[in-house]
């Protein structure tokens, strides 16, 4: 198996350098032409800001050997079937000779709304999963072989991020791992357990 580049750390720095520079241009954008309520929202809920997480990843890809006509990060080309759904359309697919090999989802959170937000992007990670398998199991993809799932998520390191969270817990215990557990926590096992139940997979070095 290839192994990750040696500069590897370096790109994944560039990669969050661009994307706040790009949320910064969008939300001045937003406020130059008047909409500067709307601003925050519309750069977190835009798809840019991750586009340098796709390059990073498409290249990476590429690097270990799959060709770049079979790697699709243009938004007309990300749909696939679903089963809950018409389609679904990722952030980046692998499709070689009729199979889907790699599809993978990126998302980021910033702050300061991140309990508004947690519940809402462990949903969305879900469902899509369980759509996409679904799908799989249905022959969808032309009963390919099991395809590879990736998940990307970019959290805000920040205070709010990393102070300890409480639950309510009105009828029955949490799981004693969320108790006191900061959003950068409860994330981070989040997307662990995502691999645990093989939902997504993780890259293996």
């Amino acid at each position: 198996m290839p192994e990750f580049p040696a500069d590897l750390r370096l790109k994944v720095q560039r990669a969050v350098v661009r994307f706040w520079k790009t949320r910064e241009r969008q939300v001045s954008k937003q406020k130059v032409s008047g909409k500067a309520d709307q601003g925050t929202r519309s750069a977190v809920t835009g798809g840019a800001q991750m586009d340098g997480f796709v390059s990073l990843i498409a290249g990476l890809i590429n690097m270990a050997g799959i060709s770049a006509d079979s790697i699709f990060t243009q938004k007309r080309l990300l749909e696939v079937p679903g089963f809950f759904r018409p389609t679904k359309q990722w952030d980046l697919l692998v499709v070689s000779e009729s199979r889907l090999l790699v599809a993978i989802e990126v998302k980021s959170q910033i702050g300061p709304s991140f309990g508004n937000n947690f519940n809402n992007r462990t949903e969305e990670a879900i469902g899509s999963a369980l759509d996409l398998w679904t799908a799989f199991r249905e022959g969808a993809f032309n009963h390919a072989i099991r395809p590879w799932l990736g998940y990307v998520f970019l959290l805000e390191d920040c205070p709010e991020s990393q102070r300890p969270v409480g639950v309510r817990e009105p009828h029955f215990q949490v799981f004693l791992e969320f108790r006191d557990a900061s959003y950068g926590k409860r994330y981070g096992l989040f997307c662990r357990k995502l691999v645990l139940e093989r939902h997504y997979d993780a890259p293996r070095s």
